[in-house]
């Protein structure tokens, strides 16, 4: 991966996507429908917003990301036991229990928010990155709940072979390659996996993006004009019905690190497939953007997993999950109480 700090540039164009005006669309959304999705360091964050909002988002789909709270606030620990399982892998028992406590002091949302939520994990055998144990563990978390008696649907696979990247069915580079923009052309559709275990099967296939990719102003949702350290603009992907008024869903798409749209254009957002599938489920596909820096020390543009936004950065006080709650907000499913 590159260590670049760029700024953020919105280049739309080919497949019926295209960029307009930087305020939000006016949408009709289903709060019932929300869910959370991503890559990697982006992995990380859907797992953190889905255990901050549970209660109201339906499930989680995260390939190649370590458990919730693994860091522990701990750069060396995030790369070290958090992505190589070095000196050892991450505990499923302990990391659950934590999330226990943050649960007892309302950091997050109440862990039976989770009872009847959809998981789906993914690792590919050919990943060098993370560690089959660690992505593992981001699945083993949530089967810990069963103990107290919150049963969540979730499902890991690993038997697939390609490599740290978002697999999809013929777009990106050779699937064994683990370089920018990390989208492998893998035979496996990432995205129809995922939303078919949120959502169920679909009515149809789907076709390309017949849709709209729209920019917005992220500085608006500053949770108390705090800087979240993301980039000045975001994407939201709008199926043609949708935006004729249409009751939609919501999925937030959180890309990894390096993968951002200053790095690596629309690569990851044009091409991940879920924007064609959005089209079928009836799911308007939001894509926050993060941005490279050096103070905090977050060079790759990856999503605050081990602190440098702050102590609280896995919680609902932290600045990035306060800045989705915001925004979430503002489109009409609100996430925090």
């Amino acid at each position: 991966m590159r260590w670049i700090a760029m700024s953020a540039v919105l280049a739309v164009a080919g497949c019926g996507l295209q960029a307009t005006e930087t305020t939000l669309p006016s949408l009709r959304l289903d709060p019932e429908r929300v869910s959370v999705v991503g890559l990697s360091s982006g992995a990380a964050m859907a797992q953190q917003a889905h255990f901050a909002y549970s209660d109201k988002l339906v499930g989680a789909g995260l390939v190649a990301g370590p458990p919730y709270g693994c860091a522990e606030g701990d750069l060396n620990t995030a790369l070290g036991r958090c992505m190589k399982a070095q000196p050892d892998a991450p505990d499923a028992n302990k990391l659950a229990q934590q999330a226990r406590e943050l649960a007892r002091q309302d950091k997050i949302a109440p862990l039976s928010g989770l009872g009847g939520d959809k998981v789906l994990v993914l690792h590919g055998k050919g990943d060098a990155v993370v560690a089959a144990s660690v992505a593992k563990a981001a699945q083993a978390i949530y089967e810990e709940f069963s103990r107290d008696g919150v049963n969540v649907a979730a499902q890991f696979d690993g038997d697939r072979d390609f490599s740290h990247t978002w697999p999809t069915q013929a777009s990106g580079k050779p699937c064994d390659v683990s370089e920018s923009p990390f989208v492998g052309s893998c035979g496996f559709d990432a995205a129809a996996a995922m939303l078919e275990t949120l959502y169920g099967k679909p009515s149809r296939e789907a076709d390309t993006a017949a849709g709209k990719l729209v920019g917005f102003d992220q500085r608006a949702f500053k949770p108390d004009g705090k800087d979240a350290m993301l980039a000045d603009e975001g994407l939201i992907y709008v199926p043609p019905g949708c935006a004729d008024g249409n009751r939609c869903g919501v999925v937030f798409a959180f890309h990894g690190c390096d993968q951002n749209v200053a790095s690596v254009g629309e690569s990851f957002v044009r091409d991940n497939g879920l924007n064609r599938w959005a089209d079928v489920y009836g799911l308007v596909i939001v894509y926050p953007q993060t941005r490279a820096s050096f103070m905090p020390l977050n060079p790759k543009a990856c999503w605050d997993w081990w602190g440098y936004t702050g102590a609280d950065y896995a919680t609902r006080d932290g600045v990035q999950l306060r800045w989705l709650a915001n925004l979430s907000a503002a489109l009409g499913v609100p996430l925090a109480p």
